[in-house]
């Protein structure tokens, strides 16, 4: 009889399995290690896709910041032939009429930034800044005339800027 005979015909089955569980591991592995490769692919390319993205929302909320500008706007409107509208009069509750409506012209924005910015020095005093200009004038109203300031001022198509309309009552009010 030999001697190694019957106990390798025992191992055979066990180093078999240990070989297939092994092999398996293995195998699991890969297709693991594989399986995170096409993952991090599938990462890189959406953060790329999200930087490209960003990018492009940054650049149009700079062209909306651009468009949406006081003098883009103001540019814009006189394009579309809006002018400037006068100082607004307003009803009040008891229905009189507080301010003085004028009519609107064509001169420039009241809100428009000037062209070259004010520098003062740093130690001037407060007393050296140059002073507001003085407000314009209210025009009292006639009381024969209660519903002067009340009515609707023309399109700007209707008149010429710089012409002055009168402010004539409407009828029956």
């Amino acid at each position: 009889m030999a001697a190694g005979g019957p106990r390798a015909a025992r191992r055979t089955p066990f180093v078999l399995l240990v070989v297939v569980l092994l092999g398996s591991g293995l195998i699991a592995l890969l297709l693991l290690n594989s399986s995170l490769n096409q993952g991090s692919f599938e990462l890189s390319r959406l953060e790329k896709q999200t930087t490209e993205l960003s990018d492009e929302r940054q650049a149009l909320q700079q062209e909306v910041d651009r468009l949406s500008a006081p003098d883009a706007l103001e540019r814009r409107a006189r394009k579309l032939g809006m002018v400037p509208g006068g100082s607004p009069a307003f009803l009040n509750p008891d229905g009189s009429v507080s301010g003085v409506r004028t009519p609107a012209s064509g001169g420039p924005s009241v809100y428009r930034a000037p062209a070259t910015p004010l520098s003062t020095p740093p130690a001037a005093s407060p007393s050296a800044r140059p002073s507001p200009p003085p407000p314009t004038p209210a025009v009292p109203r006639s009381p024969a005339a209660p519903g002067a300031g009340l009515q609707a001022s023309p399109t700007p198509s209707a008149t010429a800027p710089g012409t002055a309309q009168s402010e004539t009552p409407a009828p029956g009010r």
